[in-house]
């Protein structure tokens, strides 16, 4: 599991930041906190769409699914918080 979190963490370093910092935004909407707890949830969740045991295919579902889901929330992000998290991340 640790290691499944750790590879996941660098490839999606610079999204994860960006959705981090526009979940802090004061006026982050509802939708945003939900569809996040939700990646998170399936995240560390037990049930996977393809099974962990299988040894490569069980983690390629996470590593497609999950940074397809952070973009996906990022592309859909009220214009002054996607900016403002593009900010904070870059500086």
């Amino acid at each position: 599991m640790l290691k499944r979190l750790t590879l996941l963490w660098t490839v999606l370093r610079g999204d994860a930041r960006q959705l981090w910092f526009a979940l802090r935004h004061p006026n982050a909407p509802g939708w945003l906190k939900l569809g996040t707890a939700l990646i998170a949830l399936y995240l560390f969740s037990p049930i996977d769409l393809i099974p962990d045991v299988l040894p490569v295919i069980g983690v390629v579902d996470d590593l497609v699914l999950v940074p397809l889901a952070i973009r996906w929330l990022l592309k859909r992000l009220p214009p002054e918080i996607a900016q403002a998290a593009a900010s904070r991340r870059a500086g």
